[in-house]
């Protein structure tokens, strides 16, 4: 039986899961395998650590059901062990799922990839979203004999690799001499990003960008002015779809917005939670990581892993159920209806412009704003708190297709109970009282 979640989130306490994050911090640095689930960007002594997990909801180890917003990063769009999925990947785990050669699955996955995504001609599959947008931007470099990569400084990540760590406030480790050759453009603007380009003539390897962020949709034309800037001035264009791709549309915001790429990187939703993730473009540039040419040899993916038959048999229950079912559509619904939700709780309490509901309806992202309506990171403790103890697990409002009306309108009830509370706080001045120990922290910064 479930926990019962307490009114008050100082009655809330979570023992067992304490323990277990200080199990996780003695055997795992950081406490979790990925830095945005890391115990410190939750409440103090409010990290649960969870035990399983069923469309929209999840169960931490004290026995707490809650339900779960961004599941997994992201990448469980279609909610916890979705039968479809399960099924698909249960029929081939009997059958091995590795082999010495290649699997006629990787043939299958390759072309129920690019039936979905029209827009590309080839596709390599690996692990992570880190292998392929490293991959991308080794094989821009190739193709265009240049030196530098310039990244989007408006969005938050593409890569564990030196090329992009090194830009971020955690850039021990990685030599002065590989960050200086990353170079950054803003979101947007166009005249900026030609105007980096003839700065740095003939030395830009390629454009590496989301083609839309969680906060805005792209100006109009931005695209498109995009795709004749690369054109122009010889640079390959690399759309980094891990969190548009199928959230947008089935294709992908390319699919949607209708400007084609030269090379794509997608992952996260693509597996449902299973390890798959997707380089992909035009035929002329992802042959030079073939056999098929007389160029130089470009190790582009080799990956021990990258075809486990039942990731790619994940990855292909996945594309049919997005193409069958809709669930594009699904989750725009779903979001909308939570964005319109939350943001008539945040108004009814008086919070309207503090708590802040943005993005796309299928990748929603809330933002925590102080008296002076800053961004803070105490005021999101107090508002994480308040979730946490209502039974919202939340660190972002991205939705599943698993959620019910039901789970949003408690979760809309559960907003409403915390924006109270950050009333409270506001008009004090101070959310101290109600933090319950130190603040949540931001994942890129220099200290621990």
């Amino acid at each position: 039986m479930d926990t019962e979640h307490t009114e008050e989130s100082e009655e809330f306490v979570l023992t067992r899961s304490r323990t277990a994050n200080e199990r996780l911090h003695d055997l795992i640095p950081g406490g979790a395998h990925t830095y945005a689930k890391g115990d410190d960007q939750y409440p103090e002594n409010l990290a649960p650590v969870i035990s399983h997990g069923r469309g929209a909801h999840v169960w931490d180890i004290d026995g707490n059901r809650y339900i779960e917003y961004g599941s997994g990063l992201r990448s469980v769009s279609l909610g916890h062990a979705h039968p479809r999925v399960i099924e698909a990947v249960r029929r081939q785990l009997d059958r091995g799922s590795n082999f010495v050669r290649p699997s006629i699955v990787e043939v299958e996955a390759g072309e129920r990839f690019l039936a979905t995504v029209p827009s590309a001609e080839m596709v390599k599959f690996a692990k992570n979203g880190s292998d392929v947008t490293t991959a991308a931007v080794r094989l821009a470099r190739a193709v265009t004999g240049r030196p530098r990569v310039a990244i989007c400084a408006d969005h938050p990540f593409f890569s564990t690799d030196d090329w992009f760590i090194g830009t971020t406030p955690m850039s021990a480790g990685i030599p002065t001499a590989t960050t200086e050759l990353t170079v950054s453009f803003p979101y947007g603007d166009l005249a900026a990003t030609e105007e980096m380009l003839t700065r740095h003539q003939d030395e830009v390897a390629c454009l590496i960008l989301e083609p839309a962020t969680t906060h805005t949709e792209p100006p109009p034309g931005y695209l498109a002015g995009l795709r004749e800037l690369a054109d122009r001035h010889g640079c390959v264009l690399i759309f980094d779809e891990m969190i548009t791709g199928l959230r947008w549309s089935e294709a992908g915001a390319q699919g949607l917005y209708g400007v084609v790429p030269d090379l794509s990187t997608f992952g996260k939703a693509l597996g449902n939670g299973f390890a798959v993730s997707a380089l992909a473009g035009r035929r002329e540039l992802m042959e030079r990581g073939g056999l098929r040419h007389s160029d130089d040899r470009v190790f582009l993916l080799s990956t021990t892993h990258g075809a486990e038959t039942h990731s790619l048999a994940a990855a292909m229950a996945v594309q049919a159920t997005y193409v069958e079912e809709g669930i594009t559509a699904q989750l725009h619904a779903l979001g909308e209806r939570l964005a319109a939700g939350v943001r008539e709780a945040a108004a009814s309490m008086g919070v309207g412009d503090h708590v802040v509901v943005r993005g796309r309806h299928s990748n929603l992202v809330f933002a925590t704003l102080d008296e002076n309506r800053q961004p803070s990171q105490r005021y999101r403790t107090l508002f994480l708190r308040r979730l946490l103890a209502g039974g919202v697990l939340a660190p972002s409002f991205v939705v599943s297709s698993a959620l019910s009306d039901a789970d949003i309108d408690h979760t809309v009830d559960v907003v409403a109970q915390a924006c109270a509370v950050y009333r409270k706080a506001l008009d004090a001045g101070d959310p101290t009282p109600w933090l319950g120990g130190r603040p949540v922290k931001p994942v890129f910064r220099r200290l621990a």
